[in-house]
């Protein structure tokens, strides 16, 4: 996935080699129906989910879950959905409850299978402290996703 970086577009491109960074910037891009990131490079796409320690600490969890933090978490397990449709053939949702304080569930199932389950906490302070922990813990959930749908293909088809 190549796009041109800064948002006047003149830059050079810049290439994110993790096929899971590239699912969430897809899916992002996917759900902009304004054309806001369409000039953007990747890494400014990614910006958001990167939430230092120190960060997260300053964010409160008294309030209800920002909108904007609230479509990251469906980014990050759509990309994990995404990745898991292409590597397996199998059509893959997901689901995200989320209460006003911060807890909920995000499910990404294909059929009646449940390929991942996430118990979320602390919403308000979604985030990785770099793109590398990002990709990591995507493609964790990714592999564990393909593992489960391979031991039970006849359960993951429609």
């Amino acid at each position: 996935m190549s796009s041109v970086n800064s948002t006047n577009g003149t830059a050079q491109n810049q290439v994110i080699n993790s096929p899971f960074l590239q699912a969430i910037v897809q899916q992002i891009r996917g759900q902009d129906a304004y054309g806001v990131y369409r000039n953007w490079s990747d890494e400014l796409v990614l910006k958001p989910f990167i939430v230092s320690k120190q960060k997260k600490r300053e964010i409160s969890v008294q309030d209800q879950v920002d909108p904007i933090t609230q479509g990251r978490i469906i980014a990050f397990y759509r990309a994990v959905a995404a990745r898991i449709e292409q590597e397996t053939g199998l059509l893959s949702q997901v689901v995200v409850d989320l209460s006003h304080e911060g807890f909920g569930w995000a499910l990404v199932f294909a059929g009646r299978l449940l390929l991942v389950v996430k118990t979320l906490r602390d919403a308000h302070r979604f985030g990785f402290e770099s793109l590398e922990k990002l990709s990591e813990e995507g493609e964790k959930l990714v592999t564990k996703g393909i593992e489960l749908a391979q031991k039970f293909p006849e359960v993951g088809k429609v």
